[in-house]
């Protein structure tokens, strides 16, 4: 941050290629500097978002309380704390060549700093959910100008976040990384286990607050979320990560789902009594679910929702920052209303970018702005796939038109094609629309503005197909809508809107699209594939576009086809990283 405003902000896995890299975000923090023209002499201070000492006091707490059924993963999470997690000071300044104050921030209160300072609201609510940072697991605060009061606080081991984990566990897929899996396979369940978990796991108060009944988790006291007790309650030992995927898993999906979408809805519903604010904004892991997002938008108590981009803890980072600027040196907040671009990350010229190309041996024209949009809005009205990289690279984890890959949503088969084909990941993940922000309301039931695809909206019941009885993935073969492809099989969608202010390339895109189709949106994902972080160098977009089938890509100002490109050599050691993840 410089004088209030964000200039840089990117995560430490899109530089050294490891997904969930958890290192001293070195890389990062370098091309942070960099990109502002500055050297660490130059700094007032450098905060971190949590603070390690209270974690290792709530770590060795819960050890003695479970001991001795801990004593493993005490041995194995020491060592980490006792060589390095402790001496986070030390090692900042070290790696930064960095000698002045290094500040320490409230896990939570960085989420909560994260979420309001940038709002653009002069007073808000704020709740923050996740699985835990120090003692907290999910907070409540009053936003009022320069000043986050604390109100209430969820704390550890009753964590929404934990909870929705262990059912991620349990489902097969990765803690920290497999949520939005669960998430987009409960609608191809029913939420039949819903009131067991409420009966037999949650207690769950009327105002949202809630205790886990933990004799049934594993996460206390092992290094698994799970324990015998939990797997007797839902029928047999979690699913193998590689194994099949069930009525049961999409039933427990469905189940998990129902309960974190009322939770959320009964904190928000206190959260409107306790403040009386009539705007919220939320972060944390547990604000990137945009199904129960979609519900609090739609269902109120709050008039104005803001979600943080970056909700998950690499946004506790900026929170960390925003909190010191505002709460500790008092310095003005921007102007209400002004909120910050998602796109912080590094951006190339196009002669850097022609540089990388030539290096690589690839063949390629150089366009226009209207030449290249006109000629990918063509090549995806013929079914092609594109991989999109354009400006600076988004912070956050969606691709929002930066680093995207882009495809028709109007194709019944394209869902299944990107899932397989280029994204190397399970068939029944769901895509999301980018939408030309004026058009959005013509294609999707009350939508809003959602700029960073962190909402769900109905599809409109007009564009919407009469399909027959079918169950579980046999639902995947359904055109249910004129947009089949990014058409759930509930009928929602996660939305972003594009206006020509946000993003005017990607705008301009749509335009043509919607020029030559009739229709304002297309696929947008991410550009990277299954075990790997977004794409972030012309290097990086190069090679995962020649791993795969894409049709295309729009680099720049300059446009590829696969076609056109000599033979591809790579061996294929690099698909072991796919699995699991």
């Amino acid at each position: 941050m410089r004088d209030g405003e964000v200039v840089a902000a990117a995560q430490e896995e899109r530089f050294s290629r490891q997904k969930g890299d958890a290192s001293l975000p070195v890389r990062a923090a370098r091309f942070c500097l960099d990109f502002a023209g500055l050297v660490p002499a130059d700094l007032d201070a450098v905060v971190f978002y949590d603070k390690p000492i209270v974690k290792l006091d709530r770590l060795l707490s819960t050890y003695a309380a479970t001991a001795p059924r801990s004593l493993r993963s005490f041995l194995v999470a020491m060592p980490a704390w006792l060589s390095r997690k402790l001496w986070v000071a030390d090692e900042l300044r070290r790696a930064l060549g960095y000698d002045g104050e290094v500040l320490f921030g409230d896990h939570h209160e960085s989420h909560a700093a994260s979420a309001f300072y940038p709002s653009g609201f002069s007073r808000a609510a704020v709740l923050t959910l996740d699985g835990v940072g120090e003692w907290s697991a999910g907070s409540l605060w009053l936003g009022e100008g320069l000043d986050l009061t604390p109100l209430a606080e969820q704390r550890f081991p009753h964590s929404l976040g934990l909870l929705y984990s262990t059912f991620t566990y349990y489902c097969g897929f990765r803690v920290n990384s497999g949520e939005y899996k669960l998430m987009g396979l409960a609608p191809y369940g029913a939420p039949v286990f819903r009131d067991r978990i409420l009966d037999e796991l949650v207690d769950l108060k009327p105002d949202g607050s809630f205790r886990l009944d933990c004799r049934r988790f594993g996460f206390l006291s092992g290094l698994t979320m799970t324990n015998g007790e939990f797997e007797e309650l839902f029928g047999g030992p979690p699913r193998s990560p590689e194994g099949p995927l069930g009525r049961r898993e999409m039933d427990l999906a469905a189940s998990i789902q129902a309960v974190t979408e009322e939770i959320v809805l009964r904190q928000a519903r206190r959260a409107h009594e306790l403040t009386g604010a009539d705007s919220l904004c939320l972060a944390g892991g547990v604000a990137l679910n945009c199904v129960a997002n979609g519900r609090l938008l739609r269902e109120g108590p709050f008039e104005r929702i803001w979600v943080q981009p970056a909700a998950g803890d690499a946004g506790g980072a900026l929170g960390a920052a925003l909190a010191a600027y505002h709460r500790l040196f008092r310095r003005p907040r921007a102007p209400d209303g002004r909120r910050p671009s998602p796109y912080l990350g590094p951006g190339f010229s196009d002669d850097e970018v022609a540089a990388a190309l030539q290096a690589a041996g690839a063949r390629f024209v150089t366009l226009t702005e209207e030449e290249l949009c006109a000629r990918v809005a063509a090549l995806l009205d013929a079914g092609k796939v594109v991989g999109w990289f354009q400006g600076r690279m988004e912070f956050g984890p969606r691709a929002l038109g930066a680093r995207s890959i882009l495809a028709d949503a109007r194709s019944p088969g394209m869902q299944s094609e990107l899932n397989l084909k280029i994204k190397f990941r399970e068939g029944f993940r769901p895509f999301a629309p980018a939408v030309l922000e004026a058009r959005a309301a013509d294609w999707f039931e009350g939508a809003r503005p959602s700029p960073y695809m962190l909402f769900t909206f109905p599809v409109r019941r007009e564009r919407m197909r009469a399909v027959g009885p079918a169950e579980g993935f046999a639902r995947l073969q359904q055109a249910r809508s004129e947009i089949p492809a990014v058409t759930h099989v509930d009928g929602s969608a996660r939305i972003q809107t594009v206006d020509r202010e946000g993003n005017p390339r990607l705008h301009r895109l749509l335009s043509a699209f919607e020029a030559r189709t009739g229709t304002p949106l297309v696929i947008n994902t991410s550009f990277n594939v299954r075990g790997e972080p977004i794409v972030c160098t012309p290097e990086d977009a190069w090679r995962c576009f020649r791993r795969t089938a894409m049709d295309a890509l729009a680099i720049g100002s300059h446009l590829l086809l696969q076609q056109d490109q000599p033979p591809w050599n790579e061996d294929e050691t690099w698909r072991q990283g796919l699995a699991g993840d």
